[in-house]
């Protein structure tokens, strides 16, 4: 039994795949405007910790959001 390759399912999944990395990224730079102060100075300057945890966890929910609705 061969296995057929369907070009509209690899077109699907790479447009799902380059929206939600959008979506992701506008995500993360919308908190970055929210926020009071700026998150990278903060993670990558102060080398905060808590705070990059509290971005890369955040950012983790944020993908598998954007995945279930993609799904």
């Amino acid at each position: 039994m061969p296995m057929e390759f369907h070009f509209t399912a690899l077109i699907n999944a790479l447009v799902f795949a380059i929206l939600g990395v959008v979506f992701l990224i506008l995500s993360m730079l919308l908190w970055d405007k929210v926020t009071p102060f700026n998150l990278w100075k903060e993670i990558i300057d102060e080398q905060n910790t808590a705070l990059a945890i509290v971005v890369g966890l955040t950012s983790l929910g944020v993908a598998i959001i954007i995945a279930a609705a993609v799904h």
